[in-house]
């Protein structure tokens, strides 16, 4: 999992998952296209992607074809994320709110 978090930390590895996830089975080519950086430096960003398990290939051909391997995300949702659902986040805004407007009833108007 600490591959993943690595992975995940660079905006330019995000962004070649934002690709993936836009259009799967993208060449090396095709992913350096609309990237700020060199060819070799996407080769070595998908390098540390596959190896963190988020990218897998297959080749057609002579191609090399890259595609988001979504398991390793969803690891991490079941295990951060998950907990934190929906009702849970809700009860901690009334808790957040409730404050809020406890003190603009005791100061007889709205919060400065």
């Amino acid at each position: 999992m600490d591959q993943v978090f690595k992975a995940l930390a660079d905006p330019g590895r995000r962004k070649l998952l934002d690709r993936l996830h836009a259009a799967c089975g993208l060449t090396l080519g095709q992913l350096c296209e609309q990237m700020d950086m060199s060819r070799q430096a996407v080769a070595q960003h998908l390098a540390l992607l596959e190896h963190a398990n988020l990218v897998s290939t297959t080749w057609r051909g002579r191609e090399k074809l890259h595609f988001l391997n979504p398991v390793p995300i969803h690891e991490i949702y079941d295990r951060w994320v998950k907990k934190f659902e929906r009702r849970g986040l809700r009860a901690l805004d009334r808790l957040e709110k409730q404050p809020e407007a406890e003190a603009c009833d005791s100061r007889g108007g709205a919060l400065t």
